[in-house]
C-alpha cells in the first residue's frame, strides 16, 4: 500500500464511519478527495469536446465554436445524451440478464418464489397460462422480445406498463421508445462527430431513453427479481459495519444483479456447505450486503435470514467494510464496485471473484456466470472462498466496529408491502395527504457521492429538513445506505419529524423515511406514483410528489433522472449535470420541461433552501388539487 497518502478525509454524515476511516492505514476514496479538489471548469460546464482529432475543443468567450462549428449548446447536448445512453445501457444489461435468468429457471423448473408477482405480470402482459413455468417463460420472452426490437419498432410493453395519461403525452411528443438495446445504440450514434447538431432533438432522445430505462431497467427488473427471489416483506433489520460476524466466512456482495448469485445463495444453507465451513474453523458462510445488490438482498431479507448478515453500507462505505478485516471474499457483478477496493483486497488477502466481465477488477478472478454450469461454478467459488478464509484469518488484524449502524432499520418496503401494511389500499395514505397530516411525498433517491458537502452530507441534511416539514420521504439507492446507517430509517427517527408526521409515525411505529432498497427500486416509486395518481383520477405531475437525487454520481443516475422528467416530476439535484455551459440546456431543463412533460430540474446544494423549494412545489400541487 501507498504509505504516503494524506490522513485527511472528507466529511461524512456518518460520524462514526468518518472516525473509523480517518484512522485507517489503508487509502480510501475518502482520502483521495483532497487530491482531486481542483476541477476542470470546462468539464464541469460540459463545454469540452474530444470526439475528433481536431480537439479537444473547449468553448470560451473568444472561441465560441469548436473547429467543426459546434456551439456550446450542441457540445453540451451531445455529451449529455452520450452519458444518458451509457447509463441506460447499464440498466438494460441488468434487465436482460434478469429476464434470461427467469427464462432459464422456468425452463429447468427451478424455484419461483414470487407467485403473486408472476400472476401480476401475466395479467399486465395479457398472458393466460396456468402452468407457472410456462407462464414465467412467456413473461421473460415478452421482455426479451421488446429489448431486442430495432429502434424503429416500438416496444409493445410500454403501453401495458405505463400510466395511460403519461403514455398519451409521450406519444404526442413522439418519444415512445423502440427496442431498448437499439435505442442505446441509436443514442450513441447520434452523438458522434458531425452528425446531430440539434440540442432539443437530442434532449427529447434523452427522455425516450429515460422511458425505456425506467419501465424496463428499473420497474421490470424489480418485478422479475420478485418472481425469482421472493417478494419484499417489511421487517426490522441490522445495518452498518456491526453486521459483520467474525465467526463466519464472510462474503461481501457488490453490484446490481441479485439473480446472478441466487444458486450460491441457496447453497449456503445446505448441510454439506455448512460442514465445509465448519471444517475450516467457521460456523458457516454469511453474505454481507454492500451497494445496491446488498440493498436488494436486504429488501428480501425475510427469506434469507440464515445466510444474510445485513446491509453494511453504500458504495463509498465499501472500502471501510473491507478494512475491518472481517471480509474473506468479494463477489462483484456490476457497478458501484470501486476500483479502490483492489489494493485493500491485496493487502488484506481478500479473494475477489467477478461474476460478469463488465465488472472485472484488475486483480480479481473472472468467473462469468453461466446458468448451465451454475452447480459446478458455485462449488469452485465456495472452494476458493474457503481457501481464502483459511489462508488469511491468522494473518490479518480484525478491526470490527460493533457500534456502527443500528439493529432496527425498517426494511422490505415495496409498492406491494407498503400497500398491504396500509390495509390493501392507498386510501389511508391519500386521506393523510388530503388532511394535511402528510404534506406530500419526496422520493430521495440515487447515489452516494463525496461531493456536495461530503459523504452523504447533503442527502442526510435534506432529508432531515423535509421530514421536519411533515413531508414523508421514500428512499431508494445508495442514498438509502447512508440514511439507514445514521438512523433515519429507524422508528426512533420519528422524533426528528414535524409534529403531524411524527404523530403518524409513532402511532404506526414506523420511521419518517421509508427504505425501498436499491436504486433499481426507483421503479417501485414509479409504481407507487402511478397507483396514487390512478386512485385520484389525475396525472402524475399533479401529485404533491417531488424527486431528489441530491448526490447523484454517475451516468446511470442521469438515465434515472431522464425517467423522472419523462414522468413529469420535479427533480432536485445537489449539483448540476455537466450542462451549465449551455444556456439552452438550462432553459430546457428548468423551464421548458414544464410544458413538455410537466417536470422540471432544480439545482441547489443548500439543504434548507432546496427543502423550502420542494415544499413550495408540493404546496402548489396541493393548491392545484384544492386540498
Amino acid at each position: 500500500m501507498n504509505s504516503n497518502f494524506s490522513c485527511k478525509t472528507c466529511q461524512s454524515a456518518d460520524q462514526s464511519l468518518e472516525n473509523f476511516i480517518s484512522g485507517l492505514s489503508v487509502e480510501t476514496s475518502h482520502h483521495r478527495v483532497e487530491g482531486q479538489s481542483v476541477k476542470c471548469g470546462f468539464g464541469l460546464q460540459g463545454i469540452c469536446c474530444r470526439l475528433c482529432s481536431n480537439g479537444p475543443c473547449r468553448i470560451t468567450p473568444n472561441g465560441q465554436k469548436g473547429i467543426c462549428g459546434a456551439t456550446a449548446d450542441t457540445i453540451v447536448a451531445r455529451n449529455f445524451l452520450r452519458a444518458v445512453a451509457a447509463g441506460s445501457g447499464c440498466y438494460i444489461h441488468v434487465i436482460e440478464n434478469t429476464a434470461l435468468m427467469l427464462k432459464k429457471t422456468a425452463q429447468t423448473k427451478g424455484l419461483l418464489k414470487g407467485k403473486n408477482t408472476l400472476k401480476k405480470l401475466a395479467d399486465i402482459f395479457g398472458i393466460q397460462e396456468t402452468d407457472q413455468y410456462l407462464c414465467a417463460e412467456k413473461v421473460a420472452d415478452a421482455v426479451l422480445s421488446d429489448l431486442y426490437k430495432p429502434d424503429y419498432v416500438k416496444m409493445e410493453l410500454v403501453e401495458k406498463l405505463a400510466y395511460a395519461p403519461r403514455y398519451k403525452r409521450w406519444m404526442e411528443l413522439d418519444i415512445l421508445p423502440g427496442g431498448a438495446k437499439s435505442e442505446v445504440f441509436a443514442g450513441v450514434v447520434k452523438t458522434s462527430t458531425n452528425l446531430n447538431s440539434d440540442p432539443v432533438n437530442m434532449y427529447l432522445n434523452c427522455l425516450k431513453l429515460g422511458i425505456s430505462t425506467g419501465l424496463y431497467g428499473l420497474t421490470l427488473t424489480n418485478l422479475l427479481n420478485d418472481v425469482l427471489l421472493g417478494e419484499p416483506a417489511i421487517r426490522l433489520a441490522p445495518v452498518g459495519l456491526r453486521v459483520i460476524n467474525p465467526d463466519y466466512i464472510n462474503i461481501m456482495i457488490t453490484g446490481h444483479q441479485h439473480s446472478i448469485f441466487t444458486y450460491l445463495q441457496e447453497r449456503l444453507t445446505d448441510k454439506d456447505v455448512i460442514e465445509k465451513a465448519q471444517k475450516a474453523g467457521a460456523k458457516g458462510f454469511k453474505l454481507v450486503g454492500c451497494t445496491c445488490v446488498g440493498q436488494d438482498l436486504q429488501l428480501r431479507g425475510q427469506h434469507y435470514q440464515e445466510v444474510f448478515d445485513g446491509h453494511a453500507g453504500n458504495n463509498f462505505t465499501s472500502e471501510a467494510i473491507l478494512a475491518t478485516g472481517g471480509i474473506d471474499a468479494v463477489l462483484s457483478e456490476f457497478n458501484c464496485t470501486l476500483p479502490g477496493i483492489e489494493p485493500i483486497c491485496d493487502e488484506l488477502l481478500i479473494k475477489q471473484i467477478c461474476l460478469d466481465d463488465v465488472a472485472k477488477k484488475a486483480n480479481a478472478e473472472l468467473k462469468p456466470f453461466v446458468f448451465e454450469k451454475r452447480e459446478e461454478q458455485v462449488e469452485e467459488i465456495l472452494d476458493a472462498i474457503t481457501e481464502s478464509y483459511i489462508n488469511r484469518r491468522s494473518k490479518v488484524e480484525i478491526n470490527l466496529q460493533p457500534e456502527h449502524g443500528n439493529n432496527d432499520t425498517l426494511t422490505g418496503v415495496s409498492e406491494t408491502s407498503l400497500k398491504d401494511f396500509l390495509g390493501g389500499s392507498w386510501k389511508p395514505l391519500i386521506d393523510l395527504i388530503v388532511s394535511g397530516d402528510i404534506k406530500g411525498i419526496a422520493g430521495v433517491v440515487g447515489c452516494s457521492s463525496l461531493t456536495a458537502g461530503g459523504h452523504d452530507v447533503l442527502t442526510v441534511d435534506l432529508v432531515k429538513e423535509l421530514i421536519s416539514k411533515d413531508i414523508l420521504v421514500l428512499s431508494a439507492g445508495c442514498s438509502s445506505g447512508g440514511l439507514e446507517n445514521v438512523g433515519l430509517m429507524s422508528p426512533s427517527a420519528a422524533s426528528l419529524a414535524g409534529p403531524k408526521l411524527r404523530a403518524i409515525c409513532e402511532k404506526l411505529k414506523i420511521p419518517p423515511v421509508l427504505n425501498f432498497g436499491p436504486c433499481l427500486a426507483i421503479g417501485r416509486l414509479e409504481l407507487v406514483a402511478t397507483e396514487l395518481a390512478e386512485s385520484l383520477g389525475i396525472d402524475i405531475p399533479q401529485l404533491p410528489l417531488v424527486l431528489s437525487a441530491p448526490q447523484w454520481l454517475e451516468e446511470q443516475a442521469l438515465a434515472d433522472g431522464a425517467f423522472g422528467l419523462a414522468l413529469g416530476l420535479p427533480l432536485h439535484l445537489g449539483l448540476p449535470p455537466f450542462v451549465t455551459g449551455s444556456s439552452l440546456a438550462v432553459e430546457v431543463f428548468t423551464e421548458n420541461m414544464k410544458e413538455l412533460t410537466g417536470g422540471q430540474l432544480i439545482i441547489d446544494d443548500n439543504a434548507k433552501q432546496a427543502a423550502d423549494t420542494l415544499e413550495g412545489i408540493i404546496l402548489a400541487k396541493r393548491q392545484g388539487l384544492n386540498i
